[in-house]
């Protein structure tokens, strides 16, 4: 995978956009590898996984123009499920996902930014769906997960308008949750502490009832909330921290 590079530093799984002088663009070869690391990520025992473009310019500047060039409506399409399916893995990925935004992140490469759990960007940071500029739309989650993540109205715009958004705006809309300083991978591995250090299980089942809040009326949502905090409480996990808590202790989670 010459184009994408997978690594480990201590809990956490890498996986580095390799094509900087193409400014990690989305090729229809590293959407695959994307998939590929995925698979391996998923059998390995990180406790999150991180998303970062390689060189201090771009996350990742969207599709390979030149690649969408001349192809297929039949293509097209089979193109762009692949890429929607790959990017929704991480909807119900079994650990958490951070991108971290170093630099550009426009189209495709905002899309797999907003599939993950979490964005967190520098400070140089620049965001954008800005498809409609070439007479397209967003393709691989853009017009669905924006909406859900920053609200319909302010989604529209940004969509509409192709406009780049800054890693202030972005802060401030809820686009990310944190900008980085300093070392921007050292930055975005204290930020994922922040909830690694607790049980995958629960870890998981939380960010399910989340998801759903999005997708369900309200009491719906609560009727999974329940069943989903049914299926917590049953866990090892549940009852070493709530043992803990009694011991005044600190728990010790073992993601069963």
């Amino acid at each position: 995978m010459a184009d994408l590079e997978l690594t480990r530093r201590e809990e956490f799984a890498i996986i580095t956009l390799n094509r900087p002088k193409a400014l990690n663009a989305l090729s229809f070869q590293l959407v695959r590898d994307i998939a590929a690391a995925l698979d391996e990520v998923e059998t390995s025992d990180a406790r999150a996984v991180l998303f970062t473009g390689a060189g201090d310019r771009a996350f990742c500047a969207g599709a390979d123009i030149k690649e969408l060039t001349g192809l297929t409506l039949s293509n097209q399409k089979r193109t762009t499920t692949f890429g929607q399916r790959t990017f929704a893995r991480l909807d119900s990925f079994p650990i958490p996902s951070v991108a971290v935004i170093n630099g550009y992140a426009f189209g495709g490469g905002m899309e797999l930014a907003s599939a993950c759990t979490f964005r967190v960007a520098t400070p140089n940071a620049k965001m954008g769906l800005p498809e409609i500029k070439l007479g397209l739309i967003p393709g691989y989650g853009g017009t669905q997960r924006l909406p859900r993540l920053i609200g319909q109205a302010r989604a529209l715009e940004i969509i509409m308008s192709g406009r780049t958004v800054e890693a202030s705006e972005a802060e401030r809309i809820g686009l990310v949750s944190a900008i980085l300083e300093g070392d921007a991978m050292d930055a975005a591995m204290a930020f994922a502490r922040t909830f690694t250090c607790y049980g995958l299980p629960a870890l998981s089942l939380a960010r399910e009832a989340v998801l759903r809040a999005g997708e369900t009326s309200l009491d719906e949502g609560l009727n999974a909330e329940a069943d989903l905090n049914t299926l917590a409480f049953q866990t090892e996990d549940a009852k070493e921290g709530m043992a803990a808590f009694t011991d005044k202790r600190p728990a010790v989670f073992k993601d069963v």
